[in-house]
């Protein structure tokens, strides 16, 4: 029985197809392979499309540690984060990863279990095992200041803080603006003074938003309420929601998240409160479910997919030889207005 002649090609398994393989069966050089493999220009449409075919036909993978010594990049961006419970973190995390696949970089999430200096210096040491680019740091910044992290050479970092000051490339939403809006909301109603349910004592995001609280109402001439603290969770709103539906004189409340304002509703309607009749709520970060809330919820929206898009083109612009010089980007929040916000009891 005759031996069958293996196809043209089809000397090597799909394990080890080499260029010169993918080059031999296209019927082109390997620097032509090189350079569609790199996604570089100049290489016409159908001889681009019969060097794919035959890296298909054959198995072949670019070498992408071999490409990445090559080139001095890896493609890849780290993102340092402590907590992923909070919306805020994964909706931008989601949106980093998202925004890095569109421009070709994948993304190593390098989380902190614990919000202290060693944690944070620990997962920096790890950037030099793990082989990034760049870094994007979901974090108060003070921790990473008190870490006195040293960096790898040439991986650039930005910070989604707005404290973050000059020494960093910084994105973030308006914090301060998007509470402003909500309390002047709330005053333009004809509310006498707002309330705040805050975040916890820790977060440097819900300390922003409590100082913007209370110089809102300062810059209008109205009394700053006690604040009364939550931790981001709807059952810590609820908690507070009991101690605040007590006081016949609180007649609008700004919370700090949706979530807590979910757990607010609650505590008012079992304390024969009616939300906006007797009480408005406000919310901030607009999470899907807000307007499925009873009322639905106004509250702030929060652009997560434009903080992490900027956030990758901000390290990527880094990256360049003429590197971006250091500033902060704010994200401007949106109003939504829905039904739990009106004119306070007596109102004409």
């Amino acid at each position: 029985m005759a031996e069958r002649t293996p196809a043209k090609g089809s000397r090597r398994t799909r394990a080890t197809a080499s260029m010169a393989d993918v080059a031999r069966l296209a019927g082109v050089s390997s620097q032509t392979v090189s350079r569609v493999s790199n996604g570089y220009a100049g290489v016409n449409e159908e001889t681009r499309q019969q060097v794919l075919e035959a890296m298909r036909e054959l198995g072949y993978r670019p070498n992408s540690a071999a490409r990445a010594l090559k080139r001095g990049e890896f493609r890849t961006i780290g993102v340092i984060t402590f907590t992923l419970s909070t919306t805020g973190n994964v909706r931008t995390l989601e949106a980093i990863a998202t925004s890095a696949a569109e421009e070709g970089y994948a993304v190593t999430l390098l989380p902190v279990a614990v919000p202290t200096s060693d944690e944070v210096r620990g997962a920096f040491s790890r950037l030099e095992e793990l082989a990034v680019d760049a870094v994007i740091v979901i974090m108060e910044v003070h921790l990473l200041d008190a870490a006195t992290v040293k960096l790898p050479p040439h991986v650039q970092v930005v910070v989604v803080d707005s404290d973050a000051g000059d020494h960093y490339t910084v994105v973030d939403t308006d914090q301060a603006g998007g509470t402003r809006t909500a309390v002047h909301h709330l005053l333009d109603l004809g509310h006498r003074t707002v309330w705040h349910l805050g975040g916890p004592e820790g977060s440097f995001a819900a300390q922003r938003r409590a100082d913007a609280w209370r110089a809102a109402l300062a810059e209008a001439g109205r009394p700053a309420p006690p604040l009364v603290r939550g931790d981001w969770s709807a059952e810590s709103g609820y908690r507070a929601g009991l101690e605040l539906a007590a006081r016949e004189e609180c007649t609008a409340v700004f919370a700090a998240n949706d979530q807590m304002a979910l757990g607010l509703l609650r505590a008012l309607h079992e304390g024969g409160r009616r939300v906006p009749e007797d009480v408005s709520v406000i919310g901030f970060d607009d999470i899907p479910e807000a307007s499925s809330f009873l009322p639905p919820l106004t509250t702030l929206h929060q652009d997560f997919a434009e903080v992490g898009r900027l956030c990758v083109q901000a390290v990527l612009r880094k990256m360049r030889p003429d590197g971006a010089e250091h500033g902060t980007t704010l994200v401007p929040t949106r109003l939504v207005l829905r039904q739990s916000t009106a004119a306070p009891p007596g109102a004409h």
